[in-house]
């Protein structure tokens, strides 16, 4: 993961957006949201992704790279020379990219599971490798989209992963056992929607929420009770501390730690928390890690992953 030098309070983020003093209380002592990454003048958020891209790589090679994001107006959008000049700076020669969007802040799980896709073709060679990049720059446009009303204050970070087989010279240090996704298309209207539908919308996400960690236990083939840890979409503690109630899973498994100080970071925040669980020696080989992500839209996607030994 790489993340900005700086973060800004959400206090401050939320006063910029407009927002009264309730739900500016409410996001510090119910959500425990407290400062938000944020880029400074002098960085940029494709430096953030080659720098986490190379260090996933790890000198190495990758023949395809997907890069999973949320906002549709970054500067990486505003034209295929700003992603070839991605690519370039990554390195892999001949490497293809593809950008995945429209599936919000389910985008880079996503990716995930359409590398496994890609690599299980007819005919692919064992040794290949795919490059899964994610992050999104939710500070710019002056802030516009980084606050979710009620819910959420996003922030800029990146993340990178290398998806593959394991070989007799690489080993994962996470081996993928399932995963589901969920989808409810009555909520297309994102950021548009009405306060009834918004209330709606956050009550489907915790249904289906529900729903679809168990599916994706299910594909692993566990129960609720054989996982270990959730990595989990860091919007708020209120709505986790629910989950945990209703799928059984015990609410001191959910990693929820980041969220004081880096809160929601749009798609990355799976990998952020999986991430800093592991540099914290929480992990042990043999655990289960169960990584959720929510879109706005109504996108769920879940993945199970094993825990290795680092090989």
């Amino acid at each position: 993961m790489r993340l900005p030098r700086s973060t800004e309070p959400v206090e401050e983020v939320l006063l910029r957006a407009g927002r009264g003093a309730m739900e500016r209380k409410m996001f510090a002592k119910v959500h425990g949201l407290r400062r938000s990454p944020v880029l400074a003048e002098d960085e940029r958020m494709e430096d953030l992704l080659v720098e986490a891209g190379r260090a996933a790589l790890d000198g190495g090679t990758a023949g395809l790279v997907l890069f999973g994001h949320t906002l549709l107006a970054s500067e990486l959008d505003r034209s295929d020379a700003c992603l070839d000049g991605l690519r370039s700076r990554l390195g892999p020669a001949g490497a293809r990219l593809y950008s995945l969007s429209h599936v919000n802040c389910a985008s880079v799980l996503r990716s995930v599971e359409l590398a496994r896709r890609y690599l299980a073709r007819p005919g692919a060679d064992p040794r290949e490798r795919v490059l899964v990049l994610g992050g999104d720059q939710g500070s710019s446009f002056q802030g516009l989209a980084r606050v979710i009303p009620g819910v959420a204050v996003a922030g800029d970070a990146a993340v990178a992963l290398l998806v593959h087989a394991a070989t007799a010279e690489h080993r994962p240090r996470y081996r993928y056992l399932g995963g589901a996704v969920g989808r409810d298309s009555r909520f297309h209207r994102n950021l548009r929607m009405s306060r009834q539908e918004a209330d709606l919308f956050n009550e489907v996400c915790f249904e289906e929420t529900v729903r679809t960690v168990r599916r994706a236990v299910a594909a692993a083939g566990l129960t609720t009770d054989q996982v270990d840890w959730v990595m989990p979409h860091l919007s708020n503690r209120m709505f986790w501390g629910r989950v945990s109630r209703s799928s059984g899973i015990a609410k001191d498994r959910i990693c929820l730690d980041l969220i004081p100080e880096l809160g929601h970071n749009f798609g990355t925040d799976a990998l952020l928390a999986l991430e800093h669980a592991d540099r914290a020696g929480r992990l042990r080989p043999g655990e289960r890690c169960l990584l959720f992500a929510i879109g706005q839209g109504a996108y769920f996607q879940s993945i199970v992953v094993e825990v290795q030994e680092d090989s």
